[in-house]
């Protein structure tokens, strides 16, 4: 009898003390009250970059005018690439951009496209690049009638709308010189924004306009060259270095 009474008085006491423990630690960081049931969690700091979501608008369209951006404004650890012309086809172009994730914008002349749609579409469907218009010829359009302008640009849009399927939005103009003509035939030509850059990449050199790294926000400029290899490395190595992580320019001029 004793004993049953023994074992009785224990197992009360071990109830009780399950009730008093005091409960489980938040998962949620500290100083941050727990969300109400139902409520959506803020993404985590160290969330994945969300391909595909809007950042940051374009310039807004004035005067029949596309803006020009030159850098991204952001306080964030990102940096962008772009590739022009598409004068030499590197074979390893397609691997590279795949193993690195660079996401670049390929800023292509028709002239260089037109014969070899199959390799710029490989890219573009592969390596989440995304097409921009720099006109069919490469002309230095400054100083040039407006109607020329608008068929340099117009025409190579209209091209790669019928032979890769995606009519480019985003454009540069040749050797990064233009007029308020230019930025007019651009808006003409359906273009959101003229896109020039801050750092270049030649014969596997980066090369800063400014001090002797990249910076958050900087737009990358290399070519479709014989270094294509050399360029796109030195590029992907010096944003390593610099702790920056290559992100999709269009992301921030949606």
């Amino acid at each position: 009898m004793a004993k049953r009474l023994l074992v009785g008085v224990l197992a009360a006491l071990l109830a009780l003390s399950a009730c008093s423990s005091p409960p489980p630690p938040s998962s949620e960081p500290p100083g941050q009250p727990n969300p109400a049931p139902g409520a959506v969690k803020p993404p985590a700091p160290n969330a994945p970059y969300p391909f595909g979501t809007v950042q940051q608008k374009a310039p807004e369209i004035k005067d029949g005018k596309v803006g020009v951006v030159r850098r991204i404004h952001t306080d964030k650890p990102y940096v962008f690439i772009t590739m022009d012309d598409g004068a030499v086809r590197d074979p390893a172009a397609q691997s590279l951009i795949q193993q690195s994730g660079g996401h670049p914008v390929l800023f292509l002349n028709n002239r260089y496209v037109k014969g070899h749609e199959a390799y710029f579409k490989a890219i573009l469907e592969s390596t989440g690049s995304v097409l921009g218009d720099h006109t069919v010829n490469h002309p230095n359009l400054k100083g040039k009638p407006l109607a020329f302008q608008q068929k340099e640009i117009c025409d190579n849009a209209d091209a790669y709308q019928q032979s890769l399927g995606v009519r480019p939005t985003l454009f540069r103009p040749p050797f990064g010189i233009y007029d308020e003509n230019t930025l007019k035939a651009a808006a003409l030509c359906g273009m959101r924004v003229a896109v020039l850059w801050s750092a270049a990449v030649n014969d596997g050199h980066v090369q800063f306009q400014s001090g002797d790294r990249l910076r958050p926000g900087d737009i990358v400029l290399m070519h479709f060259r014989k270094t294509f290899k050399e360029d796109y490395e030195a590029f992907i190595a010096q944003a390593k270095k610099d702790g920056l992580t290559p992100v999709p320019l269009a992301d921030f001029l949606g």
